[in-house]
């Protein structure tokens, strides 16, 4: 397998390097760190192109009820 720099990754991905480096801070980008320079694999990579963009979506709020109130 053959890793990428950040710079790399980021533009196979179309983002910015400082995403990158976001991404592998909240550990959802696998990486290792060579001093100042991050690797990262390229099955890794693949890992985070095919998500979907944006949030996960959430369940949907619950409707808030009126206890006790006057009639």
């Amino acid at each position: 397998m053959s890793a990428l720099t950040t710079e790399q990754a980021a533009t196979r991905l179309g983002i910015s390097p400082n995403r990158i480096r976001v991404l592998i801070r909240e550990g959802r980008l696998p990486a290792k760190e060579f001093g100042k320079v991050y690797m990262i694999e390229e099955a890794d990579l693949k890992h985070v192109e095919n998500r979907k963009p944006g949030r996960p979506p959430q369940k949907p709020a619950k409707a808030a009820t009126k206890k006790g109130g006057k009639k």
